[in-house]
């Protein structure tokens, strides 16, 4: 639990940095990036079964949909409603799918083609609107605040897994703990073009978190553990920054 809180806050705070530094947008992009489960499966490749680590990283990609869903629903939500509002229906949506993707039983190769499309369609399906980039002032109480909240949520929601029937517990510990607490903190501060520009940001990372689960499943069992460990930090970099770099071309040739 204290590696998770930890990793939890890590995140938070970079992401958040990078907002303060980079924008909405960036600070986005990090923090649907694999800061948190990636560092954790780590760990439990070091002390499990490699075929065990690749069923955990077989059903994060069954909830990856989900987690997508809950990003676009949040995004459309903050466009009319407030914070408090968007947050419960967006939230409506991921327990909603994520409870009926796992009684499919999709084959492993059609988890990950179903998690790579939505992927694709996710920053698409988001609502437009037009946004300053570059530097956001977030002062450091806020920033607090966000670090907070994001441990605050993470414990409740390790605690309640450990209480929860075995079905729900997973869905519980694949809740997008970032993808809900900074939304929150951007809407009513900094408007709905700015929380869509961060949920848009939030899809680009997690493409490469995304990619960073494919090459687990796919890559465990069939080479060296480290190896495919580190190919997946790889995949998942390589994805978020050339998706970067696109979004970058694309308003540079729109300006």
């Amino acid at each position: 639990m204290l590696l998770k809180l930890l990793l939890v806050a890590a995140s938070a705070l970079l992401s958040s940095l990078a907002a303060r530094r980079f924008g909405h947008g960036v600070g986005g992009t990090l923090a649907g990036l694999p800061m948190i489960a990636g560092p954790i499966m780590g760990f439990v490749l070091a002390s499990t079964p490699v075929d065990s680590v690749r069923d955990i990283a077989l059903a994060t990609l069954v909830c990856l949909p989900a987690t997508v869903a809950h990003l676009v629903v949040f995004a459309w939500s903050a466009t009319r409603w407030p914070w408090w509002l968007s947050l419960a229906l967006a939230n409506v949506a991921f327990f909603g799918l994520g409870a009926l993707l796992p009684m499919l039983e999709l084959p492993p190769a059609v988890v990950c083609v179903l998690a790579l499309a939505v992927l694709a369609i996710g920053r698409p399906l988001m609502p437009r609107l037009p946004v300053r980039h570059g530097a956001v002032d977030i002062p450091a109480i806020e920033l607090a605040c966000r670090v907070a909240a994001a441990m605050l949520v993470a414990w409740l929601i390790i605690r309640s897994a450990g209480i929860a029937p075995a079905t729900f517990s997973g869905l519980l510990l694949a809740v997008p703990i970032t993808g809900n607490v900074l939304p929150c903190f951007t809407l009513p501060r900094y408007g709905d073009a700015a929380t869509v520009a961060l949920l848009r940001g939030f899809v680009r990372g997690l493409s490469g978190f995304g990619a960073f689960f494919v090459t687990l499943t796919l890559g465990l069992g069939h080479a060296p553990a480290w190896l495919v460990y580190g190919l997946a930090w790889a995949a998942a970099l390589a994805v978020a920054v050339s998706l970067y770099g696109l979004s970058q071309r694309r308003l540079a040739r729109a300006a």
